[in-house]
């Protein structure tokens, strides 16, 4: 770790300390020969139950072990259980998994059994001969819950994300996508650079244009003057950029709307830093790159009109070189980039595709 003070460690310490992990390697691997033994043996025993629990404690990315996890509980545990019991196996497992992912947050293991668990919670106690629910229903009202928490805990868990998706389409009553348009707001106002808030709102705005439950045209005004925001607090985070090409893409093609971006971003484009920006060269490292993420982006757009609108307009054709030129000398990285596209000339804009030509060669790059 950094700014951590070492402690230099005599010749006596370093060898305990060198016996201890000793003793933790060989006591983990005959725990691990002990498991998969039994599970070659096709064991389900508590026993074999309660180890796999304490081989999954050392190593949660063992993935042949909670498959052998499950299989006892298929196997030797459920079919000697009521429905009950069950549901008291599956709520012990998943606070079995609670607990590992606070320690592990982005083991995919973890998250999948998780998953099973929830597949397998029987339906509840039945009322007038009926199933009432009642366990589903609290394990995946419970689970929503967890999702949340460990959004809490870090906003851009893609991985928490992913399983908040999965769970929000299989939850047995379904909440109504609206609520979750709410709650990407909250995380995005909470913090602009958080992308996966960012893409979680594009596929609930999706399923609600879809389902009719939402203006397209209205909700779409209002989603650009929100990225609009995020693009002016904080010009160099990419997070907002590529929801906003996004925006673009969903809107068809929408001339007006296209050149009414194309200005915005110029403007932004055109606005000075202020002094003390001037005199802080983090700052100013900052603003180069949102120069550079504007410039691109007026590139892709500019270059979108050529495709669609104005495919003979030289004016546009030398915009998109200037600004070019000016990202060569902007962003030395990616200058053969954007000498590449620079040194093209557009011949041809068909629908989807643009052709460029220099000399006998011709590329054709997808809009």
């Amino acid at each position: 770790m950094h700014h951590i003070k070492r402690n230099l460690q005599t010749p006596e310490a370093l060898a305990e300390k060198r016996q201890r992990e000793k003793s933790k390697i060989d006591e983990f691997l005959a725990l691990t020969d002990d498991v998969l033994s039994r599970k070659k043996k096709q064991e389900w025993s508590n026993d074999a139950f309660e180890l796999t629990q304490r081989l999954l404690q050392i190593n949660p990315e063992f993935y042949t072990v909670w498959n052998y996890r499950r299989n006892i509980l298929l196997n030797g545990i459920f079919p000697h259980s009521t429905p009950e019991q069950i549901n008291n196996l599956l709520s012990n497992e998943l606070s079995m998994t609670t607990t590992a992912l606070k320690a592990n947050p982005k083991v995919y293991w973890i998250w999948n059994h998780r998953r099973w668990c929830l597949e397998n919670v029987p339906d509840g106690p039945e009322r007038n001969e009926v199933p009432s629910m009642e366990w589903r229903q609290a394990n995946w009202d419970k689970e929503l819950f967890v999702t949340e928490r460990m959004l809490d805990a870090d906003a851009r868990n893609f991985m928490a994300w992913n399983y908040r998706r999965y769970v929000l389409a299989n939850m047995p009553t379904r909440r109504p996508e609206t609520s979750e348009l709410a709650y990407t707001s909250r995380k995005i106002g909470a913090n602009f650079s958080n992308f996966s808030a960012w893409h979680q709102r594009s596929k609930t705005l999706v399923g609600l244009w879809e389902s009719g439950q939402l203006d397209p045209i209205q909700s779409r005004d209002d989603e650009f003057e929100l990225v609009s925001n995020a693009l002016y607090t904080d010009p160099d985070d990419q997070s907002a950029w590529i929801y906003h090409r996004w925006l673009i893409g969903s809107a068809g093609e929408n001339k007006a709307q296209l050149e009414r971006e194309i200005q915005l971003i110029f403007e932004l484009l055109q606005e000075q830093p202020d002094s003390k920006c001037k005199r802080l060269c983090l700052l100013i490292s900052q603003l180069l790159n949102s120069f550079i993420g504007c410039m691109e982006s007026l590139v892709h757009y500019k270059r979108l009109l050529l495709q669609n609108h104005s495919p003979d307009s030289q004016t546009l054709k030398q915009e998109c070189v200037e600004l070019l030129s000016r990202l060569m000398d902007l962003d030395p990285v990616r200058y053969f980039r954007y000498q590449d596209l620079s040194k093209f000339s557009v011949l041809v804009c068909n629908k989807g595709l643009i052709v460029f030509r220099e000399g006998p060669r011709s590329v054709v790059y997808s809009g």
